[in-house]
């Protein structure tokens, strides 16, 4: 599995998680998350690895029709990567300005959240 496609199912499931199945979450959370095979988690819920790599399949497709309409990740992508501009611009130019980046600092915060 690509490191690339893992960490984009994560995070999209860290956003729409709360839209999704309890089978869909334990599934999405089990092969993604805590790196069980499809064997492993279809010997857990007795049902065949087929039924586990379908409702994944079906799952990440949904997680991305999620991102595709309301664009959470992406937006918290643009985000993350503005407040890294404008701290690094503060920084450069403010460093003086205790209170600046202080306020700076609580807005990263609330991002990691």
């Amino acid at each position: 599995m690509a490191i690339e496609k893992t960490n984009r199912i994560n995070a999209l499931f860290d956003f729409y998680e709360p839209l999704l199945t309890p089978k869909q979450m334990t599934y999405i959370g089990l092969y993604y998350r805590d790196d069980y095979s499809l064997g492993e988690i279809a010997e857990n819920y007795e049902v065949s690895r087929q039924a586990v790599y379908d409702n994944i399949r079906r799952t990440e497709k949904i997680l991305e029709e999620y991102e595709s309409k309301l664009h959470l990740y992406r937006n918290f992508q643009l985000q993350s990567e503005e407040l890294d501009n404008l701290l690094k611009y503060v920084e450069e130019n403010y460093a003086y300005d205790k209170e600046l980046l202080t306020r700076i600092n609580r807005l990263e915060s609330l991002e990691e959240g």
